[in-house]
């Protein structure tokens, strides 16, 4: 088949873009084209933040004072343990920023420039004034432009008007960021990037924040009930140890030095590390996580709606059978469709690639309009009536010398109510009752096989300057194109991993309910509860609510009415993910509570995703969703330890405190066993998680993480209690002594304590990381070892005698094996 002679592409000979030395200097003058720019905190920046922490402030002041006052050794011990603190944490948290980065960097939007004279993709940070741009249909406008040069370019404003419908646009007229092009080619200069844009001038006042995921409001709802505590002890410490005449400016940097200990200072480079080590993970599985935050999320997933075009099915497809309305194999379908699907500039999609291919491959009889040319060369596009899912068609008006004709393609059902005639067998008659019974028993047959169909229409115009959505009537009805769109092999298996991961896998299809019932058979979801796009109009939402939760398959589904299925769904309390890669599946994106593009999606669609596959169809969710899994059941474990044995430690100072003649350690000693316990805990993301946390969803449970603190709390401060007793009964300790001995159980008991923790299940039969049992057994060994080393005099401690390490080893063991019981209980009841 011989080409048309118009071009699908832009004028071939663009206006001259900028060079590259230009652009440089032009990106150093006008700065990165970001609406808000995202400035990386500088390390200087970062440690100046962390000092200006109020808790570490006031340690670092009361230090100084204490310097000040001749106590130099005590304040310098102190300030070094804080600043070797921060600087840990600054490092663990620097260098997994650094890696999700990169993660994010391998699925960020580019622009396609002129530079140095000819077409390249960069990234859209470094678009500047004065570059030419190359605009396609699923393009993401990046940068307010002037068209240089358009070819039915219809552009998506409503992120700047609000107005729905796209917009036709012209040379001459400008083109903002923020928009998306619909279809349509076309060049542009860029006139204005960055917070200069009008997007820019909005986004600066509102600084949109999408609305914190359920992980990030547990944190926060975690944060303030610590804060509350703290500042409850650190007040009623100060109080009783200022009472007891331990020293205003002693108690005061003790009381601090408790508050520190009892904040989890370590829970954001915790999460940091562990999400990071999940984002590794996933990219592994080739599914790249743009948000952090979104892993959680992913790991709660319990229902996943998917488009079944490249999930379920190849996404391939080929022309398997072109007939006219009577269902009689016919050639004048496959022609028009191939003039529409030619000229049409909307974004490439299977059914336009098979078209075209199978055209070429398939030279055909193109005696439709002109008897005495045998092919379709000559013909020019005049305009073109963008697809839309109100009309669900697309047409094309075409004119080779005087001759003009629109052709239109699209859903059947669609189609057909704008066509008043139809022909077959080369004669022309009126679309009656029975030819349309007829017409539609045809298409019926076809899709019954599971093929798509698509029904093809044209009528003569005249030509003229524009064509609108009026010019789509008195249509006669060529016939019908089907595609075979085979399933993957691969997703029946995919679709039971999931099944077995606790996740219900839901169809969101455009196509009809025939072909839906059939390709969802074949992978095992069951198609006996289906809602139509039809039945789901003429539904109120608490009618959708009730019925969402049965159907598993809903065909025929405008992009409006998949946004109300999620809807309805999240209502129902699902924690609802939605894979999509359309232009108009954005608003579905942002409506889930885990957003899922693929990488060879539209831009617009990969902006609103939080997690891009880079492999097609099913498979590579399981393991991000485990992924996802195992980083929250790594952080649920750091925040278990900090609200178990180490408040529990934290709670028996406060106690300790009210009837001791003297502090029950030293601000220097609580710092320390503070920051070593926080040590043995910076290897938990390395960790095994169970099984069983793996196989189901699993949500954020502030409820679990108090129940731990109020039960298994009180179980460290019983153990703390005993030392206090054995160090002044037994072995009659002095204020030294006691400080080291209790320093010694404190530290080994709280951090020995996460091999139990780590597991729901038999700690005996659930092996550890490595690198955690370095770090706890390395930790506890330093704590048992610094009474005897050169530091024990700075410190405040002297040689514990032999008979405490008996004790030590007796109360490990069995402050474990009580954790335990407790433990079980816990779950059990939870």
């Amino acid at each position: 088949m011989t080409a048309p002679a118009a071009a699908r592409d832009p004028p071939s000979r663009p206006e001259p873009g900028l060079s590259s030395e230009e652009a440089a200097r032009r990106l150093d003058a006008y700065g990165r084209n970001e609406v808000v720019e995202h400035r990386r905190r500088s390390l200087a920046g970062k440690l100046v933040r962390r000092l200006a922490s109020p808790l570490v402030a006031i340690l670092l002041v009361a230090s100084v004072i204490s310097g000040a006052l001749g106590d130099v050794v005590n304040a310098a011990i102190v300030m070094a343990i804080v600043l070797v603190s921060i600087v840990v944490e600054m490092f663990q948290t620097e260098r997994s920023e650094h890696a999700a980065e990169a993660l994010r960097a391998r699925v960020a939007l580019v622009a396609t420039v002129r530079r140095d004279d000819a077409w390249r993709e960069v990234p859209r940070a470094d678009v500047v004034p004065g570059d030419v741009l190359r605009l396609e249909a699923g393009d993401l406008v990046p940068a307010d432009a002037a068209l240089l040069a358009s070819n039915d370019l219809h552009v998506n404003e409503a992120a700047m008007t609000g107005e729905s419908l796209p917009v036709e646009k012209q040379a001459g007229d400008g083109v903002l960021l923020g928009s998306s092009v619909v279809s349509g080619t076309a060049t542009a200069r860029v006139t204005a990037t960055g917070a200069a844009t009008s997007f820019g001038g909005i986004a600066q006042v509102l600084q949109h924040r999408r609305p914190p995921s359920e992980f990030e409001r547990g944190i926060a709802r975690f944060g303030a009930f610590i804060l509350r505590v703290v500042l409850f002890l650190a007040l009623f410490v100060f109080v009783v140890a200022a009472a007891n005449h331990h020293g205003t400016l002693e108690s005061l940097m003790f009381a601090v030095a408790l508050a520190v200990g009892l904040t989890p200072e370590f829970l954001p480079m915790i999460t940091t590390v562990t999400l990071s080590r999940g984002a590794t993970q996933m990219a592994r599985a080739h599914v790249i996580v743009k948000d952090l935050a979104a892993i959680q999320n992913f790991g709660s997933m319990d229902v996943l709606c998917s488009d079944k075009t490249g999930t379920l099915t190849a996404g391939e497809m080929e022309v398997e059978q072109y007939v006219d309305p009577r269902g009689q194999p016919s050639e004048r379908p496959l022609l028009l469709a191939y003039i529409n699907s030619y000229f049409e500039s909307g974004i490439d999609n299977p059914v336009d690639v098979a078209i075209r291919r199978h055209g070429k491959l398939d030279p055909i009889d193109a005696a439709i309009l002109r008897h005495d040319h045998p092919d379709i060369s000559g013909f020019r596009k005049l305009d073109e009536i963008p697809f839309d899912f109100e009309r669900r068609r697309v047409s094309v008006v075409a004119a080779r010398g005087e001759a003009g004709i629109l052709i239109t393609k699209g859903a059947s059902e669609s189609v057909l109510a704008a066509c008043t005639h139809y022909e077959a067998g080369g004669e022309r008659r009126a679309l009656d009752a029975e030819a349309r019974r007829i017409a539609k028993a045809a298409d019926d047959a076809m899709c019954a096989r599971g093929l798509r169909v698509i029904a093809v229409a044209s009528r003569a115009v005249a030509p003229h300057g524009t064509y609108t959505k009026r010019d789509e009537r008195d249509l006669v009805l060529a016939g019908y194109l089907a595609f075979a769109d085979p399933t993957r092999a691969d997703a029946r298996e995919a679709i039971e991993q999931l099944r077995r991961d606790g996740i219900e896998v839901k169809v969101l299809t455009g196509d009809n309910a025939i072909v839906s019932r059939h390709v969802c058979g074949e992978v095992g979801i069951s198609t006996e509860e289906m809602l139509t796009g039809d039945e789901i109009a003429a539904m109120t939402d608490p009618a959708l609510v009730q019925r969402v939760e049965r159907a598993k398959v809903f065909a025929r589904v405008a992009p409006a009415q998949k946004t109300r299925i999620l809807l309805a769904l999240k209502a129902r309390g699902r924690v609802v993910g939605f894979l999509g890669d359309g232009i108009n599946d954005a608003p579905s994106l942002h409506t889930a509570d885990i957003g899922i593009s693929v990488a060879g999606a539209t831009d617009v669609a990969r902006e609103a995703a939080d997690i891009v596959l880079l492999e097609p169809g099913l498979g590579t969710l399981s393991d991000g969703v485990r992924a996802g899994r195992r980083a929250l059941g790594n952080i649920t474990k750091y925040l278990l330890m900090g609200t178990s044995s180490n408040f529990g430690n934290m709670f028996s100072m406060a106690g300790a405190s009210a009837f001791l003649p003297f502090l029950p350690m030293l601000p220097k000693q609580v710092l320390l066993n503070n920051f070593l316990y926080d040590l043995s805990q910076i290897t938990i993301p390395t960790d095994r998680v169970d099984q069983t946390q793996l196989r189901e969803p699993r949500r954020w449970d502030i409820a679990l993480i108090r129940r731990f603190m109020i039960w298994v709390g009180p179980v460290s401060s019983i153990y703390d209690f005993l030392t206090f007793y054995v160090m002044l009964r037994v072995f009659h300790a002095g204020p030294v002594l006691f400080h080291t001995g209790w320093f010694v159980e404190s530290l080994a008991t709280q951090t020995a304590v996460i091999f139990v923790i780590r597991t729901a299940g038999n700690p005996l039969r659930s092996r550890p990381s490595a690198p955690l049992v370095l770090t706890t057994l390395a930790v506890i060994a330093v704590g048992c070892l610094l009474p005897y080393s050169p530091l024990a005099h700075g410190l405040g401690f002297e040689p514990l005698p032999a008979g405490y390490f008996a004790f030590l080893a007796g109360t490990v063991v069995t402050y474990l094996v009580l954790v335990e019981v407790v433990k079980r209980r816990l779950l059990g009841r939870a």
